[in-house]
């Protein structure tokens, strides 16, 4: 099935996460940082942050926790099990700590085509604010591969 290009401009609704130090120290653990400041508030607020800051990367992980997140390919008809990551890009606007609550919404930027129809792109950008004020906007493309055409 072809994704629309009227898709472009649309919006998923909206979904908030709390960001947690454990969380934030396993992932820093998980990614092989040792910088201390991710990991002992002593070290962070030594360093001048507030509280934990969010390491690079780690917004998707929030992101991954809206509850919804598995509506949207299904509302489009489309079968996970064609869908492949095709990128991730990540533009810093604040930082972000432990204790926040972020909000993420997520517009389709994109849609596109390659290979005659075998591969069909679609490009999201996920807006993350904290009070209304940009944090980051993750960049993500999805590639939707057609069964047919591998046979």
């Amino acid at each position: 099935m072809p994704v629309d290009p009227a898709l472009i401009g649309t919006s998923t609704p909206a979904h908030s996460a709390e960001v947690e130090r454990g969380r934030l120290r396993f992932f820093a653990r998980s990614i092989g940082q040792h910088d201390p400041v991710y990991m002992d508030l002593e070290a962070a607020r030594a360093a001048g942050h507030r509280d934990l800051p969010v390491p690079p990367t780690f917004l998707f992980c929030l992101d991954m926790d809206n509850p919804d997140r598995g509506d949207f390919l299904a509302g489009l008809g489309i079968d996970v099990r064609t869908v492949l990551h095709g990128g991730q890009e990540f533009a810093y606007h604040a930082p972000a700590y432990a204790g926040d609550t972020l909000t993420f919404r997520t517009e389709v930027t994109d849609v596109y085509t390659k290979k005659g129809g075998a591969l069909e792109f679609i490009v999201r950008a996920t807006h993350v604010t904290r009070d209304d004020k940009p944090v980051a906007t993750l960049i993500g493309t999805l590639v939707v591969r057609d069964p047919k055409a591998a046979q």
